[in-house]
C-alpha cells in the first residue's frame, strides 16, 4: 500500500494558472509562488462580482482519538465529490504548522487519495505565512524589551509583560525562560516564554481581519501589558503595528493550490482549535464563496472546541453562515471512545461501539439542536469496518432523521465520496433554522464560559482560583466583557480531563488562566493542563523523515 507521501508524489499536477483559469480568478487577482502554488491578491479579489448563493459547508468531527477521524481528508473528498457532479466547489482549509509535522501528528493535507497538493511544500515551508506570523509576534517582542531598555517612557511594568515570543515547533524547554541576562547592554532580566506560533495572537489576527486595514487596526489594539498603575500598554503605543503589517503584507493573501484531482483548494491560516479559534482565514472563506457554488470549510479537532468557535467566534465576527455541517466519525473512533484498546480496533466489537456512538450524538445535538445546523453524518470508511458495525451506526441515528453516509475517499478519491456530495447538496437545498451562538455578547465572561461548558461539554460545573476570578473581574471592569471566549483544552474530551472518552456529564471545568486577545478580539481561557506550547513526543515523527539524493522528502507521513 502505498503511503500519503507516495500517492501525493506521484499525482500528475496542473499548473496552478490552469487551475486559477477554470475558477474563474482573472489574472491580476494571481501571484504565483512557482508552477503549483499561489496567492490571491485582495486587489483582484475586491473586484470580482460579488456572489450572494454559494452554499457554505463546514466539516466537524468526533473528539479527536489515535485511530484517527480523517476530518481534512474528507473536506478534500467532498469537494473533489461535488466537482465531479458539476458543482463547482472550492475547499477551504488551514495552513498545517510544522510541530504537528514532526511531532506526532505527521503531515495535514489530507490523506490517501483525498489530498492537498503539492504536499510537501504545503507541510513544510509552503509560501511563509507562518514564518511571516512569527517575524511579526517577535518584531512586537523585541520593540517591547527595546523601549524598557531605553528608558521605558510608557512606564511599562516589567513583571506585567503579557506577550511571548513564539516559535513554529514544539518545544517544551521555551516554555518559560528567562531573558535579559548578561549585564545592562543585554535589557533588564525577566520572565519570558515562548508559545507555538498557531497559538499567537497575530495567527489569530490574519484569520479573522478582512482587510489590510483592519488587520493593521486589530494589530494596533494589541495589549502586551500595563503600567504600575494598571494602565493598559497597547502595541500602537509602541507604534509596532505598521512594521508588523509591513511583515504581513503577503501573508494576509490566500494561497491557492490544487487537490489530486486538480480542484481549486484555499489554504489560509492556521490557528489550533485546542489552544486558539481553529479556523481558516474570514479572507479564504470569502473568497471561496465569491468564486465557487460550495465552498467547504473545516474547523479544528471536534465539534466541541473547533465548531463551537467557528460559529461563536468566526461567524459571530463576520457574519459567516454555514448552510449546513457533516460530523465525520470512523467506526474505530467509536469503538475507542467505548473502551477499546488501539491494537484492537480492527476487531467487530459492537457493544464498545455501541457505548462509543455517544460521543457522535453527542456531537451531533449540538450542532443540530443547539447551533440549528443541518447535519450530515460521514462515516469515514476503514476495510475493517464490518456490515454490523456499519448497520448499528445507521440504525442508532436513525430516530434523529439524519443522513449517515459511508464515505470512501480516503481509497477512491471522488467517486467514494459521491453519495456524501449527493446529501449535502439535498441538506443545503433544504430551509434551514437561523444560526445560534451559544452566548449573547452582552453576557458576562463568567457566564459565556458557563455556557460553553454547561451545553456544548455536559460540564456540572465551572471552577477557578481566585486570582483567576479576580483576572476574570478585572477584563470585566476594563470593557472587554463584550468579547467572545475562546476555550483552550484538551481536544480528546469533552471534559478537561483527556481520559474521559465517550460523553462524560457532570465534570468540572476547571479554569487555569485567562488571557486578553484585545485585537483578535476574544479572551482567551485555558482549561485542565492543555500548553500554549505543546512538547515533542518520545518517537518524534522528525525521525522518519529524511530528503533523498534526488530531493524526494520520504518519511512525511
Amino acid at each position: 500500500m502505498l503511503s500519503d507521501i507516495e500517492i501525493a508524489q506521484r499525482a500528475k499536477l496542473r499548473p496552478i494558472t490552469d487551475v486559477a483559469a477554470r475558477l474563474g480568478v482573472p489574472d491580476d487577482a494571481l501571484e504565483p509562488y512557482g508552477r503549483y502554488k499561489a496567492k490571491l491578491t485582495l486587489e483582484g479579489l475586491g473586484r470580482l462580482p460579488g456572489r450572494s448563493n454559494g452554499r457554505l459547508v463546514l466539516v466537524t468531527a468526533i473528539s479527536p482519538t489515535p485511530a484517527g477521524e480523517g476530518k481534512t481528508t474528507t473536506v478534500v473528498g467532498l469537494g473533489d465529490a461535488l466537482n465531479r457532479l458539476g458543482k463547482r466547489a472550492v475547499i477551504c482549509l488551514r495552513e498545517p504548522s510544522l510541530g504537528p509535522v514532526f511531532g506526532i501528528k505527521g503531515g495535514a493535507a489530507g490523506g490517501g487519495h483525498a489530498q492537498v497538493v503539492p504536499m510537501e511544500d504545503i507541510n513544510l515551508h509552503f509560501t511563509g505565512d507562518f514564518h511571516a506570523v512569527a517575524a511579526a509576534n517577535n518584531l512586537l517582542a523585541a520593540l517591547i524589551d527595546n523601549h524598557v531598555h531605553h528608558g521605558n517612557e510608557l512606564g511599562i511594568d516589567v513583571r506585567r509583560i503579557a506577550w511571548k515570543r513564539v516559535v513554529d515547533m514544539n518545544d517544551r524547554a521555551l516554555r518559560d525562560i528567562t531573558v535579559g541576562l548578561g549585564g545592562p547592554v543585554n535589557g533588564f532580566p525577566r520572565q519570558d516564554g515562548f508559545d507555538i506560533v498557531v497559538a499567537s495572537e497575530v495567527m489569530a489576527i490574519l484569520c479573522l481581519a478582512e482587510s489590510l486595514e483592519d488587520l493593521k487596526s486589530r494589530l494596533a489594539a494589541i495589549v502586551i501589558g500595563s503600567t504600575r498603575d494598571n494602565r493598559l500598554v497597547r502595541a500602537g503605543d509602541l507604534k509596532a503595528h505598521g512594521a508588523m503589517a509591513a511583515l504581513l503584507r503577503d501573508a494576509i493573501k490566500p494561497n491557492l493550490v490544487q487537490t489530486l484531482e486538480g480542484n481549486p483548494a484555499l489554504l489560509h491560516g492556521g490557528p489550533f482549535a485546542n489552544i486558539a479559534h481553529g479556523c481558516n482565514s474570514v479572507i479564504a472563506t470569502r473568497a471561496g464563496l465569491q468564486l465557487g457554488d460550495y465552498v467547504i470549510t473545516e474547523a479544528g479537532f471536534g465539534a466541541d472546541l473547533g465548531a463551537e468557535k467557528f460559529i461563536d467566534i468566526k461567524c459571530r465576527m463576520s457574519g459567516l453562515r454555514p448552510d449546513a455541517a457533516v460530523l465525520v466519525a470512523t467506526v474505530r473512533a467509536l469503538k475507542f471512545h467505548g473502551g477499546v484498546a488501539l491494537a484492537e480496533l480492527a476487531r467487530e466489537n459492537l457493544p464498545a461501539l455501541e457505548k462509543g456512538i455517544a460521543n457522535l450524538e453527542r456531537h451531533l445535538h449540538n450542532l443540530h439542536d443547539d447551533f440549528g445546523l443541518r447535519c450530515v453524518v460521514a462515516i469515514n470508511h476503514f476495510e475493517a469496518d464490518t456490515a454490523a458495525e456499519l448497520d448499528l451506526l445507521r440504525s442508532r441515528l436513525a430516530p434523529r432523521d439524519v443522513p449517515v453516509v459511508v464515505a470512501r475517499h480516503w481509497a477512491d478519491g471522488g467517486a467514494g465520496a459521491e453519495e456524501l456530495a449527493h446529501a449535502v447538496v439535498q441538506a443545503t437545498d433544504r430551509a434551514s433554522s437561523p444560526l445560534r451562538f451559544i452566548y449573547e455578547d452582552a453576557d458576562t465572561l463568567w457566564d459565556k464560559v458557563l455556557k460553553i461548558a454547561t451545553t456544548v461539554y455536559g460540564a456540572a460545573e465551572v471552577t477557578a482560583e481566585p486570582k483567576v476570578r479576580a483576572r476574570m473581574r478585572e477584563l470585566q471592569d476594563q470593557g472587554f466583557g463584550h468579547l467572545p471566549v475562546c476555550i483552550a483544552k484538551t481536544p480528546y474530551s469533552f471534559a478537561s480531563d483527556a481520559t474521559l472518552l465517550g460523553a462524560p456529564s457532570g465534570h468540572v471545568l476547571n479554569i487555569r488562566e485567562l488571557r486578553l486577545a484585545a485585537g483578535a478580539g476574544f479572551v482567551v481561557v485555558i482549561c485542565g493542563d492543555v500548553m500554549t506550547m505543546p512538547g515533542l513526543p518520545k518517537r518524534p515523527a522528525a525521525a522518519q523523515i529524511d530528503v533523498l539524493p534526488d530531493g524526494r522528502i520520504v518519511g512525511l507521513f
